[in-house]
């Protein structure tokens, strides 16, 4: 199944195997909405390339005999539009998966892509509320809310981000039934992983209150979080509310749902908390993931290592 709105340049042979290799990529590989419309925005552009670059409309003929060179033409000219080193190395994970499905059911040996490199893509570290900004945050989201129970359900909302290090699309992915109301939540993660987070008392108590005061029937299969009109409640006015309160308390540009996740990680950290442990809550598959979410600021990492490394506590002979 293609995302909607979007069509491939392709012989009918090629157009099948396309339609089942994004099938198998949602049903067996579990890829998300996301990744889906990604990867679909980067083979459209990959055909439409080889169309004009060979002249004929691609088949899996055409897939069968291209070079290095053509892969590399291609991300020239991807460059030349100004796509980023993180979109250009995200689409040449779409053509390895692609060219390696097509190689698994035989219908194109081709080892192209093994002769070429993805872009190295800067390491940065993402950017987390210091543990002042988020108890702010928490203080005055629903001073900003347009009516008191709105109020209680953004501070829910934002306490179970920050208090669980959800997702914003895990924490509206929530049921009634799944609501967090018990020492511990099930939460369902990308690729339809789960993983079991612990609940504090002060984002049950959050929920609570927020249930208590909502003015729709929330049936068990419906949405956790719903929207002015009774609806599922649209990550649009999270990001809204966030930016709302960016002004207020006069918090950087980089104040979003999705910092509340990297400050639960960071603070965990800063606290002593173990990086494996905070890999499991987060859900990452891989702790290099992890690393890059939980950014420790120097001064304390010197501090640790004098405290901890035995040397540090004998003196230097003269």
């Amino acid at each position: 199944m293609l995302p909607a709105g979007l069509t491939f340049t392709a012989a009918p042979d090629l157009a099948e195997a396309l339609t089942g290799w994004m099938l198998w990529l949602g049903a067996e590989k579990r890829a998300s909405k996301h990744t889906l419309d990604g990867y679909g925005r980067d083979l459209a552009a990959f055909l439409l390339f080889l169309t004009e670059h060979r002249g004929e409309i691609p088949a899996l003929s055409g897939l069968a005999s291209l070079t290095p060179t053509d892969i590399r033409a291609f991300l020239a000219r991807r460059t030349e539009a100004g796509i980023s080193r993180a979109s250009l190395a995200r689409g040449l994970s779409a053509l390895r998966s692609l060219f390696g499905r097509l190689d698994h059911l035989g219908l194109v040996q081709n080892p192209v892509m093994s002769a070429i490199r993805t872009p190295r893509l800067p390491k940065t570290a993402p950017r987390a509320l210091s543990e002042a900004e988020a108890a702010d945050s928490l203080d005055h989201i629903a001073e900003i809310a347009s009516e008191p129970w709105l109020g209680d359900r953004d501070l829910a909302l934002i306490t179970l981000l920050y208090g669980c290090g959800l997702r914003l699309g895990e924490a509206l992915g929530l049921t009634r039934a799944e609501a967090p109301l018990s020492d511990v939540l099930r939460v369902r993660g990308k690729g339809g992983k789960e993983r079991i987070v612990p609940v504090l008392p002060i984002i049950a108590d959050a929920v609570r209150a927020y249930l208590a005061a909502c003015p729709f029937p929330l049936p068990p299969e419906g949405p956790l979080f719903v929207g002015a009109r009774g609806g599922p409640l649209n990550p649009g006015v999270v990001q809204r509310q966030i930016r709302r309160l960016r002004v207020v308390l006069a918090l950087p540009d980089t104040a979003t749902p999705h910092a509340l996740r990297h400050s639960f990680a960071t603070h965990l950290l800063a606290s002593g908390g173990e990086l494996r442990a905070i890999q499991e809550l987060l859900g990452h598959a891989s702790l290099s993931t992890t690393q890059r979410y939980t950014e420790v600021d120097a001064a304390r990492l010197m501090a640790v290592h004098r405290a901890a490394h035995p040397r540090s506590r004998r003196a230097i002979p003269n």
